[in-house]
């Protein structure tokens, strides 16, 4: 269970984790934690603490250089990635970590799962076989998986990161899967934590055109998140785009996206398709997208979006290209979300 939620957005701006403070005062010991698995929110004990070690590794990234020596971090993709791909492999290679990445669609074999099936088809080798093996080589495993948006009840089973985490034995982080992102999750939480300028902001997450049908990981994620950390979210979509509710409890649910950006702190575009009607496109209403006129209704809210966008479909360019955008110092956090998941799995190694 995660530690007291209401501490993190109750606190003042000078106790916050990522103030302004002496780089001197990141090099204390932090208590001793142990992490055999990054999947969700629930993973993270201790929000505030997460965000001081967060700090810790912005402000000196190599301290820890030695920690990963002869260390090996397989990075398994079964989807196409930029900032995933990279940030991992970058907060890897700060700990000392040497990096193996395989695109399983182009680089292995087609893989075959579930207890007693007969390997008659075209897939080659057993999830059980090769996840085990890649154990062998690796000491921790990343792998990133996409929903195929056809079964929901499949989809949310999760079975290809609960594969890894079953047969692997080494610890396992999830680059993105069916349902969540959470180094995504967490490189938001860092990015609000270091933009607030109010203790509790008035966070708001809003569903925005698209022309592809797409997952509901981002959304459920952030939601997670954010509610969990006791923060003060407002999500804001057409009907008929709720999200699963075990992801938004605590959050305000409105249809009426002007009122949701009025007074608010951060906006947070995303697009996902509906979780209700699985997969499917229910809007393609233009009006939703993010434009100046909306932000004009907040309270110079800083902008959110976890990349890549779809500009002038999704966030109008001079939203995103305007001051008030933080998605380049948003992604640049993801090296350090995943930095300190990948410290803590290989602190409890030693």
């Amino acid at each position: 269970m995660i530690g007291p939620a209401y501490s993190l957005f109750g606190r003042g701006l000078g106790d916050s984790p990522l103030s302004n403070v002496g780089a001197d005062y990141f090099l204390v010991q932090l208590p001793e934690r142990e992490m055999n698995k990054f999947i969700s929110a629930f993973d993270i004990p201790d929000f505030a603490a997460f965000l001081q070690e967060a700090q810790q590794v912005k402000q000196t990234p190599f301290a820890w250089k030695t920690l990963g020596l002869n260390k090996t971090i397989g990075l398994i993709f079964m989807n196409p990635s930029l900032r995933t791909r990279l940030s991992t492999q970058k907060a890897a290679l700060n700990l000392g970590m040497a990096p193996m990445v395989m695109n399983i669609d182009k680089d292995g074999w087609k893989l075959a799962s579930g207890e007693g099936v007969i390997m008659n088809g075209d897939a080659a080798e057993h999830v059980k076989d090769a996840v085990a093996v890649m154990g062998q080589y690796c000491d921790i495993i990343g792998v990133r998986s996409f929903p195929l948006l056809v079964n929901r009840e499949e989809d949310y089973a999760e079975n290809i990161i609960g594969d890894f985490i079953r047969y692997a034995g080494v610890p396992v982080v999830s680059l993105e899967s069916a349902t969540r992102h959470p180094l995504q999750s967490a490189a938001d939480l860092i990015t609000i934590e270091q933009y607030k300028t109010t203790p509790r902001p008035k966070i708001v997450l809003t569903w925005a055109p698209h022309p592809r049908a797409l997952p509901q990981a981002v959304p459920n994620s952030f939601a997670e998140w954010m509610c969990a950390a006791g923060a003060d979210l407002t999500i804001a979509h057409p009907e008929g785009y709720e999200l699963d509710p075990k992801f938004t409890d605590g959050a305000k649910i409105v249809h009426d996206q002007a009122a949701a950006f009025r007074n608010a702190d951060f906006i947070y575009a995303k697009n996902w398709s509906s979780y209700h009607e699985y997969g499917q496109i229910l809007c393609r209403d233009r009006a939703w997208m993010v434009d100046q006129a909306k932000m004009q209704l907040t309270n110079n809210a800083k902008f959110m979006h976890c990349l890549p966008v779809r500009r002038n479909v999704v966030v109008e360019d001079a939203v995103i290209d305007g001051p008030h955008s933080i998605v380049i110092q948003q992604a640049a956090n993801r090296v350090v979300a995943a930095q300190v998941v990948l410290k803590r799995m290989l602190e409890a190694m030693v």
